[in-house]
């Protein structure tokens, strides 16, 4: 028998969960309905920034958020103050928690979906393909209406024989317990995903800001609701959770080495949690009617993830290039001896590199000095190593950690302009610094080479507005340092190349009006997808 919990509607359970913490006017209809994965309005960062640009942006339009987190104690207090025209905001947390983790099973199961629901946990098992769009749509017109389908599909003696089923089909020789928790773990968030596809407001497009879960809500609920979906990708999210597997501790490994391929031998709940995240982004990309990346190389990759490619586009960030006018006016005849590095004090910045090779270019410029220009809140660990480096070089007259600045001021006092990041998709501190006449070098990560050197369809190319190095590699930077501090025309050629570049393709308004035109295309049918 279900328990009186279990005797409520979805309607009226979904209602109760939208009345918690900062969700309001759930349900209100809107013309975006934006979902969000862990991000906006709850976490600062550059993701976050984006969207709060984009709303902000673009009045003609109102927004309907749908936040999407792990677990509801991570995300207490909003990080921005919403603009006027987001209507409405509902919150969930998918995760499991230790309470459903630990149900007893049922006896008897009432659903008769269990077809459906093997299908597409096979699905899953295997991603070569993704969940065909008549199979999402079933799944999630069913799951998402039947109040038992959590305790059915998950904890029914009925439901014991599918994932025993999987089990042997997958790898009978891994370790069962490890399967059973990480079925668990995996499974029950499609299901909350079918609820909430299912009691969607009404909205004229659907716009996902990642692929994962957030990415997998737009895929069901286009294809239960009919809505256009489109798709941005800020990063490639399949790529970096392949990464993040990889290297975690929590999964039991027989291997040492780093592998994240889909080889036969890896582990069996690596590569659980590898398809699982593949087949979210292959299911997200077939029901999307445009898919967005931020440079070439990132478009290229979703294609060979399985995006078509007939659906993908590139949209670049764009930055407010009049706040740089004053400071390019500014700059001066020959270049200042301050490289800078503008960023957060975290170990993805490497900013140990960055003071290593101020250290190799205080041998050639005596004068030299480093900024470090960014918070240093994020990682206290990994900032105290920096400055113990700085203190065990002898660097403290040289390398000089500012804390956050007006970028736009300080711009003239910077003769270049550094990243030594180990990642990154497209640094907006790049074309600040462009938009302001300075010189860039930057690792050979994300979009920096395409910002530097040119797209390939810049026609005609307007050559080099700084020079890309190895990662990790201080002996390069040095090089580079030099290459421009050493020529005062070079330097001045090369500053103008970045501001005509910047000027020419990444002004702000750009980048808005490609949005609007990909939301309108949405709002007249995104090709009735």
């Amino acid at each position: 028998m279900p328990n009186s919990e279990e005797k409520k509607s979805v309607s009226e359970v979904y209602k109760e969960l939208m009345k918690k913490d900062a969700s309001f006017n759930v349900g209100a209809k809107s013309d975006i309905c934006m979902m969000l994965e862990g991000t906006y309005p709850f976490v600062r960062g550059g993701v976050s920034s984006w969207v709060h640009q984009i709303i902000s942006n673009m009045p003609q339009y109102t927004f309907y958020l749908v936040f999407i987190g792990g677990q509801r104690s991570a995300y207490k207090q909003m990080a921005y103050e919403l603009p006027s025209n987001v209507v409405g905001m509902e919150m969930h947390y998918i995760l499991p928690d230790d309470k459903n983790l630990s149900k007893k099973m049922p006896k008897k199961a009432n659903n008769k979906d269990f077809g459906l629901w093997r299908e597409v946990i096979s699905s899953f098992d295997n991603p070569e393909k993704p969940i065909p769009h008549e199979v999402l749509r079933d799944f999630a017109n069913a799951i998402g209406t039947d109040p038992y389908a959590i305790n059915d599909l998950l904890y029914s003696r009925d439901s014991w024989d599918i994932l025993t089923e999987r089990y042997d089909a997958i790898d009978a020789e891994g370790s069962f317990v490890d399967y059973f928790w990480t079925y668990r773990t995996l499974y029950q968030p499609l299901i909350e995903l079918c609820r909430i596809a299912a009691h969607l407001p009404k909205a004229k497009c659907y716009h996902s800001i990642s692929t994962g879960y957030a990415g997998f809500l737009g895929a069901l609920a286009h294809a239960s609701n009919n809505v256009p979906f489109l798709l941005t990708e800020h990063g490639i999210y399949t790529k970096e959770r392949k990464i993040d597997l990889s290297l975690a501790t929590w999964i039991k490994s027989k291997s040492d080495s780093l592998d994240i391929s889909m080889h036969s031998g890896m582990d069996l709940i690596r590569r659980i949690w590898i398809n699982f995240f593949v087949q979210m982004g292959k299911s997200a990309y077939q029901e999307a009617y445009r898919i967005t990346a931020l440079f070439e190389g990132n478009r290229l990759r979703q294609v060979i993830d399985g995006a078509p490619e007939n659906k993908t586009v590139v949209v670049v960030n764009g930055i407010k290039t009049n706040r740089f006018e004053e400071a390019y006016k500014l700059r001066p005849q020959t270049p200042p001896h301050v490289v800078a590095l503008v960023g957060r004090v975290v170990s993805i910045k490497d900013v140990k590199t960055f003071i290593r090779t101020i250290r190799g270019a205080l041998e050639l410029y005596p004068d030299l000095e480093g900024w470090v220009v960014g918070p240093k809140e994020e990682d206290p660990k990994y900032v105290s190593e920096c400055e113990n480096l700085v203190q065990s070089l002898g660097l403290q007259e040289h390398v000089k950690f500012t804390g956050n600045q007006n970028v736009a001021k300080i711009m003239p006092q910077i003769g270049i302009m550094m990243l030594t990041s180990i990642s990154e998709a497209q640094p907006l501190v790049l074309l600040e610094a462009m938009a302001s006449g300075i010189p860039c070098i930057a690792t050979d990560v994300g979009a920096c080479s395409e910002i530097l050197y040119g797209a390939k369809n810049e026609s005609p190319n307007l050559g080099h507005a700084g020079e890309v190095i190895s990662i990790a590699n201080p002996a390069q930077g040095v090089e580079m340092i030099d290459h421009f501090l050493s020529d005062d025309k070079l330097w001045r050629e090369t500053g103008d190349i970045g501001r005509e570049r910047v000027l020419k393709h990444y002004e702000e308004s750009m980048m808005f009006d490609s949005y609007r035109k990909l939301y309108q295309e949405g709002i007249d049918g995104g090709n009735r997808l």
